[in-house]
């Protein structure tokens, strides 16, 4: 094992957070506080867009379009972008990703500011974002959990959830306030702003001890094997599966029937607003939990708190009062949390890290893949069946394909690795009492000592690997959010 000298202290950015817990390491915190510019620039901006589209003669449709022509360009190239991602290093393919943004967000402002923004340059713009998004999202799942020993995955994840979901809250809340102060054009700039910000934290990352990978083969190769990888892995095309079913759901519920019902039974759009920040609050304490809370067998936790999920579409289908809907939001966030948290560390313990992009990249387009179909369908099915009719559909599919889950073996008796486990790969010597390792390169170590923001070490180790390529890198995750939204 080799140690590399000490860090003197965090760079000024590591400092936009609060202090970081001592195993934390410069890396993480880079990484942590780039992720929580990037997040509160980027949810205010989806509400300046909106208000942008109405604002110069757009109707709802319209809106739709421009959001439409994000999420399509995403679901397309997801699998092109985690194939990338696990052929070149993966923060230049992030770097890379923020600049696309920065660039089209800028873009955007300038046309809002200037007066004259058409339909198909906004929905030409918010592609190029969908793009951006594609490249970065299954780049980033690998870097930020190589960034801390094994030991402390769960916490690093739980920490970093804590980080975004402050950041979505308060960006939603920051971005509708500057948005009526100074207008959609400039929060569309602040958006901008933060992407360049965030692609020059990424710059300073500490990638010495980052691991080698093997050139690989063809892009379409690439992509074949990650197909066969999330095929021999039951519980992990399982789960894939069951959330294309739950966030399709769940996603047509929040947008479509949620205000609708805010507006004919629960008074307007504020006890809907009430209702997403409490999810956004039960988020944030289901992160706080999952800081201390470990279960021995992940799977199992984290798809048992799948089932509460389905509340939100049956408060809405009775409907439960403003404050009942709330108390309703707030179990299914701190739920969500809880499964993002076991499913995340599952795939760092599971998942060889030189194939963990492309394996991302599937887990993300199978989240998100049904979500335009939903949405599209909620208003016929409405027509078809009633709105309440419909959301109790829906609360029920969720039940059914949540406890469908619960057949695959792996999922019941899939375990943690115990830390003398953990520790033993971590040092690259072989440990006979735990369960055999996944094959393939153990990802790099950032292992923090010390007590204080300044002392931290950073600890490269590896095993034998193929021939190396020169300036990789590895592991970070920002979204998974996915599930977190």
């Amino acid at each position: 094992m080799s140690t590399a000298p000490p860090t003197p202290s965090r760079p000024p950015a590591a400092r936009l957070l609060p202090r970081m817990p001592d195993w934390a390491s410069r890396n993480f915190t880079l990484l942590t506080s780039a992720a929580f510019i990037t997040s509160l620039g980027s949810h205010g901006a989806l509400i300046a867009a909106a208000f942008a589209v109405l604002e110069h003669g757009g109707d709802a449709g319209d809106v739709g379009l421009v959001a439409a022509a994000r999420t399509i360009p995403l679901i397309l190239f997801l699998l092109v972008g985690g194939a990338v991602a696990d052929r070149l290093p993966r923060h230049r393919v992030m770097v890379a990703a923020n600049l696309l943004n920065c660039l089209s967000q800028a873009a955007f402002a300038v046309l809002v500011l200037a007066g004259s923004p058409l339909l198909w340059q906004m929905m030409l713009l918010a592609a190029l974002g969908g793009t951006g998004q594609a490249f970065f999202s299954p780049a980033a799942e690998g870097m930020l959990m190589a960034t801390v020993d094994r030991r402390n995955a769960s916490k690093a994840f739980a920490v970093f959830r804590v980080t975004m979901n402050g950041a979505t809250i308060g960006g939603a809340a920051l971005g509708g306030a500057m948005v009526a102060v100074i207008g959609p054009g400039w929060v569309l700039a602040v958006d901008a702003a933060a992407f360049a910000v965030s692609a020059g934290l990424r710059t300073l990352l500490d990638l010495s001890g980052m691991p080698r990978r093997a050139p690989g083969g063809d892009l379409l190769a690439d992509l074949r094997d990650g197909w066969r990888e999330a095929l021999a892995r039951p519980w992990f095309w399982s789960i894939v599966a069951q959330f294309s079913v739950v966030v399709a759901v769940v996603g047509a519920a929040e947008s479509v029937y949620g205000p609708l019902v805010a507006r004919d039974h629960l008074g307007g759009p504020a006890p809907w607003g009430f209702a997403l920040a409490a999810f956004g609050v039960g988020t944030v304490v289901g992160a706080v939990v999952m800081m201390r809370w470990q279960p021995r067998r992940l799977l199992l936790a984290g798809t048992l708190s799948v089932f509460t999920l389905a509340l939100p579409s049956a408060a809405l289908a009775v409907p439960l009062p403003a404050l009942g809907l709330a108390g309703v939001m707030f179990v299914s966030g701190l739920a969500i949390e809880v499964f993002g948290v076991a499913w995340i560390t599952t795939m760092h313990q599971e998942i060889p890290e030189e194939k963990f992009s492309r394996m991302s990249a599937y887990d993300w387009l199978g989240s998100i893949g049904m979500v335009p179909l939903a949405t599209a369908l909620a208003g016929p099915a409405e027509s078809a069946f009633g709105r309440s009719n419909a959301l109790w559909g829906g609360a029920v599919l969720i039940v059914l394909v949540t406890a469908a889950v619960l057949f695959v073996p792996e999922v019941r008796t899939m375990t943690r690795r115990p830390p003398e486990a953990e520790a033993a790969e971590d040092a690259g010597t072989p440990e006979e009492s735990g369960p055999a390792a996944e094959p393939g390169p153990v990802p790099a170590v950032d292992t923090v000592t010390g007590a204080g923001a300044g002392a931290v070490m950073t600890a490269a180790t590896s095993v034998p690997a193929p021939a190396p390529e020169p300036g990789s890198d590895a592991a970070d995750s920002e979204g998974a959010a996915r599930r977190d939204g």
